[in-house]
């Protein structure tokens, strides 16, 4: 069977980010090359293709089955793209994964005819099963996990059981990719997922909802074999990983960091994970084996604006963690969420001097979204606080809600100051042009950036 894989292009209004390796995509074309299927991958966003030039790609490329991923914000892109597939390709089946598919499922088939089906939550096996049971051709009764039309019925089966044995997925197919597109300054960073699930269920977080409410793990010779190889394979001498939270199993961490140790793999690597799973020996035995960064969620400075997150830690864990972190030599980069609902000017601004403490080398300032879903979602939709419905402004950067205690104005001026009053320190600045490196020269850049942009705004 011919299948095609697609990432669509971000909306044309939103500002990107560099492309980087659509790792899902990669899982499940290699699950369907092992399945004796011919695959083909096409990236939008890192071979810079609009609909136009998406069209011309997709009249070439001879397809039993078309799916694209989508996250929100890429959610009505995806639809016109599998819109063009299909008018394209009349006869090849058209679907839609991820995380907004999965929690959007009915919506998108009501709303868009060229959409035949939707793959709900982990999609490997689902594939695999689908493309069996299309190549000879049987109806799709008894397949897991979908969403997809019977006549004019709108059919819903029931969920698929989560992957229990993450070590049986093969590594993602990289040579199906424009790795030379996926480059940032001239150098390929290859992401890994050594886990999926999260034992939280913080109230903002769509990922915990779409992989489970538990902790499923690749062991630690799996994960190291998958470095080894993308180093031996495509040269990369640094990798990192997009686990929700990478240090979860202190043992099994560990463990990665002594594999690697025992091969002398001289790889670097970063990792995301919370405030309450690192302590001194985690993060000086992560840092010997190659780390040199940890994304941790810091999301408020408010004890308050914490709880209603139901994120589940405290303000001195989080000064601790990125403390003991700073001690052992690993650079941290801060994740946080302003205008939370409850969230007020005051939450906001304690906040922002918070990150100031902690002195991360790094820092994410994320509006908070409502992503379908997400207990978040209902609660804002429930309020009547919902002011912006087209999913291509869902991108973290500008308001898409409004409380009685947060207008979308003031929310849109505190992301811009807290920005602008955490790289136009000077100590930061100095503290980063001494760190160099591919961390260094990117701060201090966006540090220029925001002094020039409030230079114009001083002169205009």
């Amino acid at each position: 069977m011919k299948i095609t894989l697609v990432n669509p292009p971000y909306p044309p209004s939103v500002h990107s980010h560099p492309p980087f390796i659509p790792l899902g995509l990669g899982y499940l074309a290699a699950v369907a090359e092992r399945a004796g299927h011919q695959v083909k991958i096409i990236d939008c966003q890192a071979e810079k293709l609009n609909y136009d030039t998406f069209r011309e790609r997709i009249l070439q490329t001879p397809s039993d089955f078309i799916g694209a991923t989508a996250t929100t914000l890429l959610y009505k892109s995806a639809m016109q793209i599998l819109t063009i597939a299909k008018e394209a390709q009349p006869s090849a089946i058209t679907a839609i994964g991820g995380s907004h598919g999965t929690f959007w499922d009915e919506n998108t088939l009501r709303d868009f005819p060229a959409i035949d089906l939707i793959v709900r939550g982990e999609g490997e096996e689902t594939l695999v099963d689908l493309a069996e049971k299309l190549e000879s051709h049987q109806n799709l009764t008894g397949i897991l996990g979908i969403t997809y039309r019977e006549g004019d019925k709108i059919c819903r089966s029931p969920d698929r059981p989560y992957i229990k044995d993450l070590d049986s997925i093969p590594f993602p197919a990289h040579h199906l990719m424009s790795l030379d597109n996926l480059k940032h300054n001239g150098k390929l960073l290859i992401p890994l997922v050594s886990s999926r699930g999260c034992v939280y269920w913080c109230d903002f977080c769509s990922t915990v909802r779409m992989f489970g409410r538990g902790y499923r793990m690749r062991s630690a010779k799996n994960v190291v074999d998958e470095m080894e190889f993308v180093h031996q394979t495509y040269g990369v001498d640094q990798v990192t990983f997009y686990d929700d939270a990478f240090s979860v199993d202190r043992t099994r961490v560990l463990q990665i960091c002594k594999e690697l140790h025992n091969r002398n793999l001289k790889l670097i690597w970063d990792c995301g994970t919370r405030v309450d799973m690192v302590d001194r020996e985690l993060l000086k035995t992560m840092k010997n084996a190659g780390c040199i960064a940890v994304w941790m969620g810091v999301e408020s400075g408010s004890e308050a604006v914490l709880s209603a997150m139901n994120k589940s830690i405290k303000l001195e864990q989080t000064r601790q963690a990125y403390k003991t972190a700073h001690d052992v030599g690993l650079m941290t980069i801060a994740n946080v969420v302003l205008g939370f609902p409850g969230e007020t000017e005051q939450t906001a601004k304690q906040t922002i001097r918070f990150v100031q403490q902690l002195n991360p080398e790094d820092v994410g300032f994320y509006l908070a979204t409502p992503y379908p879903g997400t207990p978040m979602y209902d609660q804002v939709v429930k309020n009547g606080w919902l002011r912006v419905t087209d999913f291509d402004k869902y991108d973290t950067a500008g308001p898409i809600f409004e409380t009685p205690t947060m207008s979308m104005e003031k929310l849109a001026q505190l992301r811009y100051k807290a920005y602008q009053q955490f790289y136009l320190r000077p100590g930061y600045v100095l503290h980063m042009m001494r760190k160099g490196g591919t961390y260094g020269r990117s701060a201090v850049k966006t540090s220029g950036a925001y002094l020039l942009r409030a230079l114009r705004i001083r002169l205009s």
